[in-house]
């Protein structure tokens, strides 16, 4: 099963530069399920996420498959 993180663009003048989104605590934040992705992505940057919706100005937030292949992976180390 695929786990899925959180990305956001912090300049929109370099739309190549994006950076994962992580915990006060410096971890990765990860989530198993791709609405609670989202959810979280909407509670941490409201503004931005209402604006994409809008289509009010370039993507700057993304949820990101980290693994689409893990189910794969793990079927051929066992």
């Amino acid at each position: 099963m695929p786990t899925y993180k959180l990305q956001v663009q912090d300049d929109d003048t370099q739309p190549q530069n994006w950076r994962d989104v992580k915990s006060a605590d410096g971890q990765l934040l990860v989530f198993n399920e791709e609405p609670a992705a989202r959810a979280e992505l909407e509670q941490l940057f409201p503004v931005l996420v209402k604006l994409e919706k809008f289509a009010a100005g370039p993507k700057r937030t993304r949820v990101v498959v980290v693994n689409a292949y893990s189910d794969i992976d793990n079927e051929k180390e066992s």
